[in-house]
């Protein structure tokens, strides 16, 4: 090593009194030499685990799992921070209990008494059953219910309702924001414009409270977490409108497309309607959630590539029970028999839950964080002589993007 640090400094000593001709020169020998240390250290790392696993008796498949979880480890610890020379201990090489496991109780009893927030937003025509949909994937009536009698408003109107559902001791508030008036009118022109509003109006009334001197323990989390979006059963393809609202919405927020009422189509229309639309979201470069550059590694990978496989989600939405074989399960009753809601042959409703609410809740809530909102605070901080009245904004946010709001609260 140090005759390799004499020969470095003496390649730098003669690039200097070269005036700068050969200024690629020193970098290419750093890398190289970094890259001889770490094949070095990848060396010696499956040698000292070859070695405690011959001791241990451990076979070929554990072997290599082991060499490539230590590799893994070590590389992050080296990554984060450079130079720093690190050594992964396991809970074999201990002396004995430390307690460190403890973290995830504590963690978990912080979280539990804080309570999770959730906010989802349901885009679509009216009557395709979006009120529906969401009533049936948190099993309550946590959707707002238009009335009948009143008119198809001229412009998109957006109303929010709150709610805390408890399970298990579990709490979390949903926001559920609904979309009344998108893609109703004869003309649809910039119907999405108040929908980009209100999304960018939450991202910045959160990086508000983030640049306040006094900051809260806890900011309010308003922003949109996921948005569905409900693709009517033609059979067809995308629509104009399903193309510029997905292209616009989709560099702002996680979209999760759907088909509604996927009971009007037989199986054979379903499969080739879901061909046609991921050809054209391919074609018009639109990502849905969950996107590929996304995927933390090859177990997130394998799973998402499953998820992607069955977009746009088939769904059919109700909240009434009907007795099969002697159990009850949400369903609608045809003349020909039940569709039955949670079961994978008639439908992809189980699907698009475990994605919302069991597998990925938390991942869309980091994305959110990470990513688009992320994106959103460098674009903002980055303008020159930012204010924040250029945008039209009020010197307070609004907490919705149109005047009239609907909000309610309750405690389910």
């Amino acid at each position: 090593m140090e005759e390799r640090e004499k020969k470095e400094r003496g390649i730098m000593g003669q690039d200097q009194e070269e005036g700068g001709k050969t200024e690629g020169q020193p970098a290419n020998m750093n890398s190289q030499d970094s890259m001889t240390e770490n094949e070095e250290n990848c060396v010696e790392l499956c040698t000292e685990v070859e070695e405690k696993g011959k001791e241990k008796g451990m076979e070929e498949g554990e072997l290599k799992k082991e060499i490539e979880l230590e590799a893994e480890v070590k590389l992050e610890l080296c990554q984060s921070i450079p130079g720093l020379q690190m050594s992964l201990i396991r809970g074999t090489d201990l002396f004995g209990y430390v307690g460190i496991e403890a973290i995830l109780d504590q963690m978990k009893r912080k979280t539990m008494k804080a309570g999770f927030e959730f906010n989802i937003m349901v885009v679509g025509q009216s009557g395709l059953g979006k009120s529906t949909l969401v009533n049936t994937l948190f099993k309550s009536k946590v959707s707002r219910r238009s009335n009948y009698e009143e008119k198809i408003s001229k412009t998109v109107k957006l109303h929010s309702v709150s709610h805390v559902i408890e399970e298990k001791g579990v709490k979390m508030k949903l926001t559920v924001i609904d979309t009344p008036g998108f893609g109703d009118q004869i003309n649809n022109e910039n119907c999405w414009e108040p929908i980009v509003k209100y999304i960018n109006e939450q991202y910045e009334k959160y990086l508000r409270e983030e640049l306040c001197v006094n900051r809260k323990r806890r900011i309010p989390d308003s922003r949109v977490h996921c948005c569905i979006y409900f693709l009517p059963a033609t059979g067809h393809r995308l629509r104009p409108i399903d193309v510029e609202f997905m292209k616009r919405l989709g560099k702002i927020v996680s979209i999760v497309p759907v088909i509604a009422k996927a009971d009007t189509l037989t199986i054979e229309e379903r499969q080739e309607f879901k061909e046609r639309i991921r050809h054209d979201l391919v074609a018009n470069g639109i990502h849905v959630y969950p996107q590929k550059e996304y995927d933390e590694d090859p177990e997130d990978h394998i799973l998402n590539n499953r998820i992607r496989e069955n977009i746009p989600f088939a769904v059919v939405g109700t909240d009434k029970e009907h007795q099969v074989n002697g159990n009850k399960v949400l369903g609608r009753k045809t003349k020909w028999g039940i569709i039955e809601v949670e079961n994978v042959e008639h439908c992809e409703f189980a699907c698009l839950r475990d994605l919302l609410i069991r597998s990925h809740l938390q991942d869309l809530k980091d994305v959110t964080h990470n990513i688009h909102y992320e994106t959103y605070r460098v674009r903002r901080l980055t303008e020159s002589n930012m204010d924040f009245g250029e945008l039209g904004l009020p010197t307070w946010p609004l907490e919705n993007g149109t005047r009239d709001k609907c909000e309610s609260e309750s405690h389910l």
